[in-house]
């Protein structure tokens, strides 16, 4: 027995243990998850989504293939063993080809397949709801057809599919996050959440996909949480019972909660708690990442350094610029606005981390405090809560020290 499904049977069996599913392509934030990873020991599992990463580059720039070799290089200089970390594919599926006609958004999306598991990604999640080339939304059925499709194709081109596992269903926001403020959230009911395995279960067979159905170890629902700009919605327990529930009577599976990001780590305990046993979690780790940053920006303007960075007029330039990561996701006055740029929620500001000229501002930040010594006393104003007598003053350590805040909490919440 591998050790997720050792993990997702004592789940089952009602410990509550869990695991956190880090989705993020930034760097520092990956290089501080890593460093946990190194300092724990723990199996961790990283994901890259199909907007961030498929064929064409996505917005990283990155093929599959790019990705798993710039994280086995990471992985190499913080002391991780490839085999202790799971690399995942979140999204897989048309989503990133969703304006063009059908088949050929699905003929797109069974090459990006195809090259995440070539390049090693064992936990696949196939995720074929969206509406193409404005066809209506499509039923239950054809979801689960178009997904047995996908997961045919992963069975064909992984080096070994018996290590491959699989995470069906779809009831969460949108790749990338809400466009708008929701004003309710839903619970999966059972009914949904039955007609989801059946179809897939249908669909699965009619592929003669018997072997790989026994590679699904979770389904996604929607447990009641989410957040938009200014808002979390927590979970309530009580809500999410019924599902909770009815997972067990499901040989073998579990939920994966999306969205999780800025829920209370007693939330994220409960969910791992209801059988949602994979916790994803993406904005709340760069969220994290900008505040180290600018408070680092803060303490370079303390020091009144020779050649400043000007990272947060940079970062402001650069958004106003290029406004196509936030224009269609905020609204309001102009002051509204610059608020929610840097500091929603949402953290749309994630996107400009890769930006050329914000890059080069940021290096210049990092160097300025690597040259110049940091006075605790000013690393004790700029980041809270640190112990004295233990404070770096380095200000990578700074930013891996900030971003663990949330990698912590996630592991903690899921049992370790």
């Amino acid at each position: 027995m591998s050790l997720i499904h050792d993990l997702i049977a004592r789940n089952r069996a009602g410990e509550p243990v869990g695991l956190p599913c880090f989705c993020t392509a930034n760097e520092h934030v990956l290089r501080s998850v890593l460093a946990y990873a190194a300092e724990t020991g723990l199996p961790t599992v990283i994901e890259a989504t199909s907007n961030q990463v498929n064929q064409n580059g996505g917005y990283t720039g990155m093929t599959p293939k790019d990705f798993m070799t710039w994280l086995e290089g990471m992985a190499a200089e913080a002391g991780v063993p490839m085999d202790q970390l799971i690399l995942g594919g979140d999204h897989l599926g048309p989503n990133p080809w969703n304006s063009e006609p059908l088949e050929q958004a699905m003929e797109k999306a069974r090459e990006m397949v195809k090259l995440y598991v070539e390049a090693g990604f064992t936990k696949i999640h196939l995720d074929a709801s969206m509406a193409c080339g404005g066809e209506p939304n499509p039923s239950f059925a054809q979801i689960a057809d178009r997904a047995a499709d996908l997961c045919a194709v992963a069975e064909a081109h992984a080096p070994d599919p018996t290590k491959l596992i699989y995470i069906i269903g779809t009831e969460v926001p949108i790749p990338g996050g809400e466009i708008e403020e929701p004003d309710a959230l839903d619970v999966t009911s059972v009914d949904r959440f039955v007609d989801t395995i059946r179809t897939h279960r249908e669909a699965w067979t009619a592929r003669g996909l018997d072997a790989a159905w026994g590679r699904i170890v979770s389904v996604v629902t929607q447990p009641g949480v989410d957040f938009g700009h200014t808002s979390i919605y927590p979970f309530e327990p009580e809500k999410a019972q019924p599902l909770a529930n009815a997972i067990l009577f499901e040989a073998g599976l579990t939920y994966e909660a999306h969205s999780t990001d800025y829920q209370t780590t007693k939330s994220l305990a409960d969910l791992v708690h209801s059988h949602f046993f994979f916790l994803k979690v993406g904005p709340e780790l760069t969220f994290r990442f900008r505040e180290a940053v600018w408070a680092l920006a803060q303490i370079e303007e303390e020091l009144e350094v020779q050649n400043p960075s000007n990272i947060r007029s940079v970062m402001n330039d650069q958004m106003a610029t290029h406004p196509g990561n936030w224009q269609n996701y905020y609204s309001g006055t102009e002051d509204e606005l610059r608020i929610q740029r840097i500091y929603s929620y949402s953290d749309r500001i994630r996107y400009y981390w890769a930006n050329d000229t914000v890059s080069a501002a940021l290096s210049i930040l990092i160097d300025n405090l690597k040259s110049k010594p940091i006075p605790e006393t000013i690393v004790s104003q700029e980041f809270t809560g640190l112990e004295f007598g233990d404070m770096p003053n380095d200000p990578n350590d700074l930013i891996q020290q900030q971003v663990q805040r949330c990698i912590r909490r996630y592991f903690k919440a899921s049992g370790h």
